[in-house]
């Protein structure tokens, strides 16, 4: 609820800059990252004017309300393209446990690629994310194997069976009957969470 509280370009840069960027004590020249970004943010807030609270209330019904089904995320993975989720470890907003657990449910289709940076990792680690992408197409043009693509461990299935298991009962009268058991055994399934799904976090690349 702080950014409702900014009234100014400065408090509104000071706000923005504490909750997205965990490195910015590391300098550039004589300056931290912090108030060289500072200064960028107050000019470019003071030209265009404060933002309105349209897109943040956006922002917060979307975090609220979406979610991917089942159906979804086994669309996604036999669609037939490749998936890079792009993350920066130390993002305090969306954290890097939710993009590894997106990254898990489209195994084996997704490539889990985590770097040294923030919420804005692709302005952080710019070098880093365009070799990311570039690998990318690269592997989707040649049709890769998923199984290859991915840096997963490979994904273990819920399901164990089918066991089979045959049961001998001597009746009354002396005779033998045979009973055939057919045994699904189920390992502890999953719910599917609410997941962030900002196309700033996760970048997919559709070759077709």
């Amino acid at each position: 609820m702080c950014f409702f509280r900014a009234k100014s370009p400065e408090q509104r840069a000071a706000i923005d800059l504490d909750n997205g960027h965990p490195l910015l004590r590391e300098c550039i020249g004589p300056n931290t990252r912090r108030a060289i970004l500072c200064q960028e943010y107050v000019k470019g807030i003071s030209a265009t004017g404060m933002q309105s609270n349209y897109g943040f209330e956006g922002q917060l019904n979307a975090c609220w309300i979406h979610k991917m089904t089942r159906t979804e995320i086994e669309l996604i993975c036999s669609a037939g393209f490749l998936v890079s989720v792009i993350h920066g470890r130390h993002d305090i907003i969306a954290q890097i446990y939710y993009a590894r657990r997106l990254a898990k449910k489209l195994h084996p289709v997704a490539r889990m690629i985590e770097l040294h940076g923030g919420h804005l990792v692709s302005h952080e680690r710019t070098e880093e994310v365009n070799q990311a992408i570039l690998e990318l197409i690269k592997a989707s043009e040649v049709s890769i194997n998923p199984n290859e693509w991915t840096n997963l461990p490979k994904k273990k299935s819920g399901w164990i069976g089918p066991r089979v298991t045959l049961i001998r009962i001597n009746t009354e009268g002396g005779s033998n009957i045979s009973i055939m058991l057919y045994m699904i055994v189920n390992e502890p399934m999953f719910l599917l969470g609410l997941i962030d799904m900002s196309p700033f976090h996760y970048l997919v690349y559709h070759n077709k």
